[in-house]
């Protein structure tokens, strides 16, 4: 006879789907990959969540967003006084001695 046991756990039906749907695609059931942490759990005695999360889709079109302005010239130089980043904001196209050259 195994040396197994249940655990009933509630969760949010939309995460219930999404992980058995991550674990199939890693080969595994949600069963394991709850087991496995659960062996992690104990082997370590610690508890850890990985904050390596995909980006959303509006974070990837404010993205690429910002690459079309920064080819576009539209992105501020970087000062190193708030006086002459003041100039700039009303004379963008004047040039500054203390502008800081980006890569230097």
């Amino acid at each position: 006879m195994s040396d197994t046991t249940v655990i009933n756990i509630r969760t949010d039906a939309k995460v219930k789907i999404k992980s058995q749907k991550i674990a199939k695609e890693l080969g595994l059931s949600l069963s394991a990959v709850i087991n496995a942490y659960l062996r992690q759990l104990v082997r370590t005695e610690t508890i850890s969540f990985s904050l390596g999360e995909k980006p959303t889709d509006y974070l990837l079109q404010v993205l690429k967003k910002s690459k079309k302005d920064i080819k576009k010239g539209f992105v501020s130089p970087a000062f190193d006084n708030a006086k002459n980043a003041d100039e700039w904001i009303d004379n963008p196209k004047a040039k500054y001695e203390n502008q800081i050259q980006p890569g230097v």
